[in-house]
């Protein structure tokens, strides 16, 4: 790929992680046009009448066909940078959407639709930009539109991420990237001493990439007012206009923002800044090396 690489699977990512609310609004299974189907017998538990996969897929508006040869390097590009959240074959998993059920993809021209989205993505909802060049991004879309139409006449419910998917790593490589770029803050022997017992599959690499959307650490404040005087807190609300906080007496105290100095301590910055620095090898084999702190 001709362009640096964000974190593109995740986990989008994480990335779409068990990231709660992730491109839910658009991405979402629905009933097809037309008249209401009946309503579905009784399933086993993990395929009721709640579950997305009891609901036939959303008619494809515009039927359309690719070439096997761009449909297959989709695949492989789609495995390696979505897989982790919507599976290998777009079916769904633990941290996204089933997008062969999806109204934007059952409405998308040839990209005309799913291309921007997935270019922009929606990174303050778990969902990274996608910097793809034109040939990568035409070939995922035409992945996902060969197993929309797979689905159609498909019977049975999503999968979930197979483990398979998060081994692809080398763990010696992670360890390296790992001990040169992550241990000012964590330690294999401390704080993530036994990290792969306490999480596994998805949710640890979600916790790897995204642990602001998994429980956010909280931000302070130290705020300087025009006297001089410093406040500290923890940041309760901050845009251009408005820096809030909560002060160490559980007051809230806000400032126009051009009015006062303000710093913030975000223990998980560190983590933010590395997103753009990941490239998919070097995430997959930090992955790699986590899985083996038991």
């Amino acid at each position: 790929m001709e362009e640096p690489p964000l974190v593109r699977t995740a986990i989008a990512s994480a990335l779409c992680l068990a990231l709660v609310g992730t491109c839910t609004d658009t991405l979402v299974a629905q009933r097809g046009a037309g008249p209401a189907p009946a309503t579905p017998a009784q399933t086993p538990a993990g395929r009721g009448e709640a579950s997305p996969a009891s609901q036939p897929p959303p008619q494809t508006k515009t039927p359309q066909s690719f070439p096997r040869d761009q449909v297959e390097a989709g695949r492989t590009q789609f495995a390696s940078q979505c897989g982790f959240c919507h599976g290998r074959d777009a079916g769904g998993g633990a941290g996204g959407p089933d997008l062969t059920r999806s109204v934007l993809v059952a409405e998308d021209v040839r990209g005309d639709r799913l291309g921007p989205f997935i270019r922009t993505g929606r990174p303050a909802q778990g969902m990274p930009a996608f910097p793809l060049s034109n040939g990568d991004l035409a070939a995922i879309v035409a992945f996902i539109h060969d197993q929309k139409v797979q689905a159609d006449s498909a019977t049975g419910g999503r999968r979930s991420v197979d483990m398979s998917d998060l081994r692809s790593g080398d763990a010696a490589s992670g360890k390296r990237y790992f001990e040169a770029a992550c241990t000012r803050c964590h330690s294999a022997s401390g704080d993530l001493a036994g990290v792969a017992q306490r999480h596994q599959g998805l949710t640890l690499l979600q916790r790897m990439l995204y642990p602001r959307a998994l429980g956010r650490a909280p931000q302070t404040v130290a705020v300087t007012v025009p006297s001089g005087q410093v406040i500290t807190g923890r940041l309760s609300y901050r845009d251009e206009f408005t820096i809030a906080i909560t002060d160490e007496a559980g007051w809230s105290r806000s400032w126009p923002a051009s009015q006062v100095k303000f710093t913030v301590d975000d223990p998980l910055q560190a983590h933010v800044e590395q997103l753009g620095k990941y490239s998919d090898d070097d995430m997959h084999n930090v992955l790699a090396y986590l899985q083996t702190l038991r």
